[in-house]
């Protein structure tokens, strides 16, 4: 069963940082590309982020390139996104996922951004 749980989430205020974590467990993670999905209130859910099973592939939303990491342990199991230089509209659930879809996501990080 897969299981993903995120973490690390919080408020800060424009440009400030914040990073997130995510423990995967039900599945091979070391094998799967892992994703970054968000929903601001209102929105739909929007792609942010993914990164392939060696790290060597990194792919970002034009909104958050240059600001935001990801990065994953596959010993630990783990996925993480470093968010640098946060801006109000970064306000969302951030969910860790299997695809871009959201596929086996958790209950999500909440992200507040404001002044």
């Amino acid at each position: 069963q897969v299981q993903l749980a995120e973490s690390g989430g919080g408020s800060v205020q424009p440009g400030g940082s914040l990073r997130l974590s995510c423990t995967a467990s039900g599945f091979s993670f070391s094998i799967y590309y892992m994703y970054w999905v968000r929903q601001a209130p209102g929105k739909e859910l929007e792609w942010v982020s993914e990164i392939n099973p060696s790290s060597a592939i990194k792919n970002y939303a034009d909104s958050v390139k240059g600001r935001f990491t990801v990065s994953r342990d596959n010993t630990e199991r783990k996925l993480y996104l470093q968010m640098n230089n946060l801006k109000p509209e970064d306000t969302a659930l951030y969910y860790c996922a299997k695809n871009k879809l959201g596929e086996g996501r958790g209950q999500g990080a909440q992200v507040t951004v404001s002044s």
